[in-house]
């Protein structure tokens, strides 16, 4: 039976990612006595592959001369919503982003320093050692020292209520041998990871065919914390939009996440070239590229999308450098030295993403797309890049590049996807609401389990939004549950 050292607890928070771990260290650190429950054998969700985290006015921004508008970045994201996000949210957020970087360095968070992605602003905190390294071996050893009870192999099953309607307790389950039990509470923060694994959930909320999507996450956002609070009267909002992050390779053989620090899948999915569709048409400027979300939907538009490279922008990027890269798994401008390598022992273990052939018609055929118009799309292309004019969708010349020298890759691109958004409707507190729009008293909802940040999607400006709000959010519920409980 799973050892909870007590029958009642003053803040119990479920999953032990970004959101959290803020979450539980932060009520702790308010005094509260926290029970933190994870369903996995180790902490950590999604975040552990985070790189970085947004802010606004941080001292290493300061220390390194750059000056960010915290109202422009509000209108900006408000506006990319569609405005869809909670510009009260958000003005929390920013406002609170600079504290959360330094709370995170108090707590022994290390950075490597401050940066941008793509054509964003440098909002991106880069912390060492990834995600993993700041929640597993900097957060998760805090919060023990604070006095927080971590189960792991936890899962939280239902929310309990008193005839009143405020949390009363949760309903565990020992995952090791399925016995169940109720611990009592006066707060729950749910920090789940929204319900992007959970392929149900998926079909009926999304209009996303899951077939075409690779979640690179932890596997663990299956949607438990939502389906608990609605089944106790949450109001469902948001819900519908995953974070896609344009293209990536599917290897059966492989976790998702092995791909992200692969110079091949860089160069597959992630530079501003040739792409084609299943009829071997070009379907869009490429250099959508530099924004992830655009380019997961312009790649969604297509049955089947193939990108394309010859041997001279391959060595191009070997001694040059690439495009763009992936976040800073693969930096933008890097030297792809392994890229010759990684493409061999593709082609050599017949992976099913990659193509390989001496000439644009082979390789049509081995695409199956037709020969004749892949033909024509590539000898237009290559006119297009003589000329110095894209007159089909107005690329950037620069990323006119030329396919003639062989051998020729195509490579078959799914689409990547990070997360969902939405779920729970929350207040500025992240306090959660009931269909009617009143508070649930002593629910929370952090991360992707909240609304309010996003509309479709995250915008990609301002990189490390996600992880930022997962840490923030995980704060700012933490503080007001520990607040609640005085009242």
């Amino acid at each position: 039976m799973m050892d909870l050292q007590k029958k009642m607890y003053d803040v119990v928070v479920v999953g032990t990612g970004a959101a959290g771990m803020s979450a539980a260290i932060e009520a702790a650190q308010k005094g509260a006595s926290v029970l933190l429950v994870e369903k996995g054998r180790h902490p950590g969700g999604s975040s552990n592959y985070t790189e970085g985290l947004f802010a606004v006015d941080s001292y290493l921004q300061k220390a390194a001369n750059i000056s960010v508008s915290g109202t422009s970045v509000l209108k900006e994201e408000v506006g990319y919503s569609k405005f869809r996000a909670d510009s009260r949210i958000w003005r929390q957020y920013i406002d609170s982003s600079a504290d959360t970087v330094a709370w995170l360095h108090d707590l022994g968070v290390e950075y490597e320093g401050v940066q941008a992605m793509g054509a964003g602003e440098a909002t991106w905190h880069i912390y060492k050692g990834m995600g993993d390294q700041v929640i597993n071996h900097v957060m998760l050893p805090k919060a023990k020292e604070l006095g927080v009870k971590v189960l792991t192999s936890t899962a939280a099953i239902g929310l309990e209520k008193t005839a009143n309607g405020a949390i009363s307790g949760v309903e565990l389950r020992d995952e090791s041998n399925a016995e169940t039990q109720t611990v009592g509470t006066k707060a729950v923060i749910l920090g789940t990871g929204g319900y992007l694994n959970n392929p149900k959930m998926m079909a009926k909320l999304t209009h996303y065919d899951t077939n075409r999507l690779i979640p690179v996450s932890s596997g663990k956002g299956t949607g438990d914390g939502l389906r608990m609070a609605w089944e106790i009267g949450a109001q469902q909002y948001g819900t519908g939009m995953a974070m896609l992050f344009g293209g990536y390779l599917r290897d059966p053989s492989q976790p998702s996440f092995a791909y992200m620090a692969s110079q091949m899948n860089a160069a597959a999915t992630c530079q501003p070239l040739l792409w084609v569709n299943e009829n071997g048409e070009r379907f869009v400027d490429e250099s959508v590229v530099y924004n992830f979300s655009y380019a997961g939907n312009a790649l969604y538009t297509q049955n089947k999308v193939f990108s394309i490279l010859d041997q001279s922008v391959i060595d191009r990027m070997i001694t040059q450098g690439n495009f763009m890269g992936l976040g800073v798994y693969v930096k933008r401008g890097q030297l792809m030295d392994k890229l010759q390598d990684e493409l061999d022992q593709a082609v050599a273990a017949a992976k099913p993403f990659i193509f390989k052939a001496d000439s644009i018609t082979e390789l049509a055929k081995k695409m199956n797309v037709p020969v004749s118009q892949l033909e024509k799309t590539v000898t237009d292309y290559n006119q297009a890049a003589a000329n110095g004019e894209d007159q089909l969708f107005g690329k950037d010349p620069e990323y006119l590049q030329p396919l003639k020298k062989g051998p020729y890759y195509g490579f078959a691109l799914d689409n990547g996807a990070f997360c969902t958004m939405g779920g729970l409707k929350v207040t500025p507190n992240n306090e959660v609401l009931d269909e009617q729009g009143q508070l649930i008293n002593g629910l929370y909802a952090v991360g992707n389990d909240a609304t309010g940040l996003a509309g479709d999607t995250y915008g990609p400006n301002m990189p490390g939004t996600c992880v930022g709000y997962a840490f923030y959010s995980g704060r700012n519920s933490g503080a007001h549950a520990a607040a609640y409980l005085k009242k």
